[in-house]
């Protein structure tokens, strides 16, 4: 049986995750404790992000459901233009703004870090982002509705690359524009790479 520091000590390595790449490679970031937030893996990280290679660096990019923050953080690390973080749990929001402050106090990157619901900032104003990376709860429901939001609202630019993570058996319902690049699983999560293909008329 685990003594209560040794549990702490598990749940605190079990919160950290490391860059993959990048100017930042190796640095870890600390999450905080939450059903709700489900980190990529780094396996899995490390293979989006070779699949993003040479499209990647100097890109306008969107994490959605940002949670721990890692995906955008290592976009960043690899040389993205800019990135905007948005998720609703403060606690998440707070880690994110203080990983940003520490590992770049000076502010040279370009993000932005917003606290609010997918849906209602998918009902504003659209920024046309480069790479989108959408990682919904498995159980939420929102997975359609948000890439529907995404191709209907002006979101995108032609060409855009949107990084999908689901459960691995499901397979996910896209619009007709995007075309799967990639796709893989790794234990129960699927995770797919589509690319907005440019002209095709939707009846």
């Amino acid at each position: 049986m685990s003594s209560p520091s040794q549990t702490h000590a598990r749940g605190g390595a079990a919160r950290q995750l490391r860059i993959i790449g990048g100017a930042w490679r190796g640095r870890r970031l600390r999450f905080p404790p939450s059903p709700a937030i489900r980190p990529t893996p780094d396996r899995v990280r490390e293979t989006l992000f070779n699949w993003l290679t040479g499209v990647i660096v100097g890109a306008r990019c969107l994490d959605l459901f940002a949670g721990s923050g890692a995906l955008g953080l290592e976009a960043i690390s690899r040389g993205a233009l800019h990135v905007t973080f948005l998720e609703h749990d403060p606690r998440a929001v707070h880690s994110i703004e203080d990983c940003l402050r520490q590992w770049d106090p000076a502010g040279r990157c370009s993000r932005r870090v917003v606290r609010a619901d997918a849906r209602e900032f998918l009902a504003g104003v659209a920024e046309p982002f480069d790479i989108v990376f959408l990682d919904p709860p498995f159980a939420s429901g929102l997975l359609g509705p948000m890439m529907a939001r995404l191709e209907a609202g002006g979101w995108l630019r032609p060409e855009a690359r949107i990084y999908v993570e689901c459960a691995a058996a499901d397979t996910p319902s896209v619009p007709p524009q995007w075309n799967c690049m990639r796709s893989n699983r790794s234990g129960q999560v699927g995770y797919h790479l589509y690319l907005r293909q440019r002209g095709i008329a939707v009846e």
